[in-house]
C-alpha cells in the first residue's frame, strides 16, 4: 500500500491538473495519493472523481497550511479533512484572496526595482485564481531577469529579500485545531527544511500528530534524526514527493518519496 501524501497541482502552485496528478500516479504504480495544495481544497474533488472514474487510486483529501512561525514559514498538512465543510472554504477563499492582494504588491515591487512586470504575464503561468512566488518566479525567468527560479528566490523573493512581501497566514495553532476540527490528521510538512528545530518540538506541544519523515529534499541524516523524534514522543511517520509536477532528473518526483499506509494504522483505518 505504497502512499505518496505530498502532491500539488495547479490549484496552488503545482503545473498538473488535478486529473492529470492522477493518470501520473497510477502509471507510476502507487496505490494512494494525497492532494496537498497550498492553503486551497478547490482541487480534491475533480482528483477524486476521475480517481473513482479509472477505479484503481486511493486519493486523500488533504491541505498543506502555511504559517510563520519563528520568523520563519512553517507548513502543516492535513490529512483526511473534510473539505467541503463551509469552515474550511471561508478560511482557504479568504487566503486565497490575500495571496492574490500580496502577489499583487510583489509585482509592483518589482516594478519598483526597475524591472518591468506586469500582473498578466503572472496570471499566464498560474491557474484557478492563484498567484504565488513560483509563478511571479517562472515569470521573471522569461523576462531573463534571472536563470532559474531559485535565482529569482534567492535575489528577489525570499523573506528579507528587496521584493518580498509578507502575506496573511494562520498560526500553527489554528493550523492545527483547524484541521482536528475538520476531522483530520495534522502533519508537519518537512521539518528537516527549517532553519530553527526548536519548531519541531513547538509543533509536538500545539498537538501536531506526525512528522513528514521522507520527502524529496531530506538527507539520510534529516531522516534518521526525524525518526527518532517521532518515536520519542510517538507520533507518526508520514512521507511523500511535494511534487508540483516539474521534471527533476529526467522524472517526475511523484511516488519516488513514499510511505506505506500499513504502517500508518490511523490512516490505514480511515481510507
Amino acid at each position: 500500500m505504497i502512499f505518496d501524501l505530498h502532491v500539488h497541482t495547479y490549484h496552488s502552485d503545482g503545473l498538473l491538473s488535478p486529473e492529470k496528478v492522477v493518470e501520473m500516479a497510477i502509471r507510476k504504480g502507487v496505490n494512494g495519493i494525497a492532494i496537498t495544495d497550498h492553503d486551497t481544497v478547490s482541487g480534491i474533488e475533480a482528483a477524486i472523481k476521475h480517481s473513482k472514474k479509472l477505479g484503481n487510486l486511493v486519493v486523500v483529501p488533504g491541505i498543506e497550511l502555511g504559517c510563520i512561525h519563528n520568523h520563519e514559514e512553517v507548513h502543516i498538512l492535513g490529512y483526511f479533512i473534510d473539505y467541503k465543510s463551509k469552515e474550511i472554504i471561508d478560511i482557504t477563499e479568504d487566503l486565497r484572496r490575500n495571496r492574490v492582494l500580496r502577489g499583487i504588491k510583489m509585482i509592483e515591487r518589482i516594478n519598483d526595482l526597475g524591472m518591468e512586470l506586469t500582473l498578466e504575464e503572472v496570471q499566464q503561468l498560474s491557474r484557478e485564481d492563484y498567484i504565488g512566488r513560483p509563478h511571479i518566479a517562472e515569470a521573471l525567468v522569461k523576462r531573463n531577469y534571472v536563470t532559474s527560479i531559485e535565482e529569482a528566490f534567492e535575489k528577489l523573493l525570499n523573506r528579507g529579500k528587496p521584493a518580498y512581501i509578507e502575506r496573511k497566514t494562520l498560526s500553527i495553532n489554528e493550523s492545527i485545531h483547524l484541521i482536528h476540527s475538520l476531522n483530520g490528521v495534522a502533519v508537519l510538512a518537512h521539518p528537516g527544511l527549517l532553519n530553527n528545530q526548536e519548531t519541531i518540538y513547538d509543533c509536538i506541544k500545539k498537538g501536531i500528530d506526525g512528522l513528514e519523515v521522507i520527502h524529496s529534499k531530506h538527507s539520510k541524516k534529516d531522516v534518521d534524526q526525524l525518526l527518532k523524534i517521532a518515536e520519542e514522543y510517538k507520533l507518526i511517520v508520514t512521507g511523500g514527493s511535494d511534487c508540483h509536477g516539474r521534471i527533476v532528473d529526467g522524472d517526475y518526483l511523484l511516488g519516488k518519496y513514499y510511505v506505506n499506509i500499513n504502517h500508518i494504522p490511523i490512516m490505514k483505518g480511515r481510507i
